[in-house]
């Protein structure tokens, strides 16, 4: 550990520092200028300090006052090496964080043993910082396995309710890459960023409610067999919306709003413009792009260019203009993740 020795006398800096040799695994660093001492804390920790009070420029308790304003610093111990008595300096001291004093003249026992004692409180204080950090790891590793465990769940889960209309169930992965994709183009921050990509794969859920032979259906539908595919969002909604979990509460305004149109004209409430929630304009843009890319029992894939001139070609009608321009942006991207996730 490191001692570090602060007082204008030189010859007292060489008493000290020989008083520190019994210490074993000690390092001894002395200034005769406290601003030069605090220039050295500020790249180095010292493990604990002995300053004098009385001393030109800086006294011994602005000093202490200043280190302890340092990052980190608040719980290295400080002995104050001082003549005077008076109860108003000491508190004056205490309040400046001073651990400890030792009074003039200083007797070789006594110093040593102070130290000894602060060396084993600082030696307590790193073992415990020791501790609490391998504890706050050992916290954050059970944690991701959580989020692993039930990211894999709600995935196992959308993935029941895509099978029914993708054979590989791949559509539900993608959609979501693209739509952390458009977010982080949007300057969302990193947390809502990977909130929507948790939350994107269940915009579909309620469609496990719906009957195949209207899901399934290859033909057109009729006005009435669409009413009912429609309800797939407010289903989903219904599925999803009571829940405490905040990504399933994101993943209920995803499933109720990604089929709105920016113009008003979509479904299941007709909201328009920013009315129609972020998440909700995101994920159409995504859902959209993939859907018309993947192959259905109902039709065959687009090609990513027609698909695209669609997306262009709906900006400011069906899809916020910001999100398809975000869409847009580094659409290299876009096609890594379609290849990386296209089975």
């Amino acid at each position: 550990m490191n001692i570090l020795i602060i007082d204008d006398v030189e010859a007292n800096l060489m008493i000290f520092s020989a008083f520190t040799k019994i210490f074993e695994n000690t390092t001894t660093h002395t200034f005769d200028n406290p601003s030069k001492a605090l220039k050295w804390c500020e790249e180095n920790i010292p493990d604990i300090i002995i300053v004098d009070y009385m001393m030109p420029d800086m006294d011994g308790i602005e000093f202490s006052k200043r280190f302890r304003q340092l990052t980190d610093n608040a719980p290295i111990p400080i002995i104050m090496i001082t003549a005077y008595n008076e109860k108003e300096i000491r508190l004056e001291a205490l309040n400046a964080g001073i651990n400890d004093f030792l009074g003039k003249p200083v007797d070789k026992i006594e110093f040593q043993a102070r130290i000894r004692n602060m060396l084993s409180l600082r030696d307590a204080q790193l073992k415990i910082a020791d501790k609490a950090k391998w504890l706050s790891e050992e916290v954050k590793k059970a944690t991701k396995i959580i989020d692993e465990r039930e990211n894999e769940i709600i995935i196992r889960l959308s993935k029941a309710a895509e099978f029914r209309d993708d054979d590989t169930g791949e559509h539900i992965i993608r959609m979501s890459h693209y739509s952390r994709h458009i977010a982080k183009n949007l300057n969302l921050s990193e947390s809502e960023q990977e909130m929507i990509l948790k939350a994107a794969p269940m915009h579909d859920v309620g469609k496990i409610a719906i009957p195949d032979n209207i899901l399934l259906k290859p033909g057109k539908l009729t006005s009435e067999e669409f009413e009912i595919i429609m309800t797939h969002t407010t289903l989903g909604y219904d599925i999803l919306a009571d829940s405490d979990i905040e990504l399933l509460k994101l993943s209920a305004i995803i499933a109720i709003s990604h089929h709105e149109k920016f113009n008003g004209k979509g479904y299941p409430k007709g909201l328009k413009g920013e009315d129609i929630p972020l998440v909700g304009r995101i994920t159409a843009v995504a859902d959209v792009f993939d859907a018309l890319t993947s192959k259905r029992p109902y039709k065959e894939p687009w090609s990513v260019e027609k698909a695209v001139e669609l997306i262009k070609s709906e900006r400011g009608e069906h899809f916020d203009p910001q999100c398809v321009d975000a869409f847009l942006i580094d659409f290299d991207n876009i096609l890594e993740i379609k290849k990386r996730f296209n089975n």
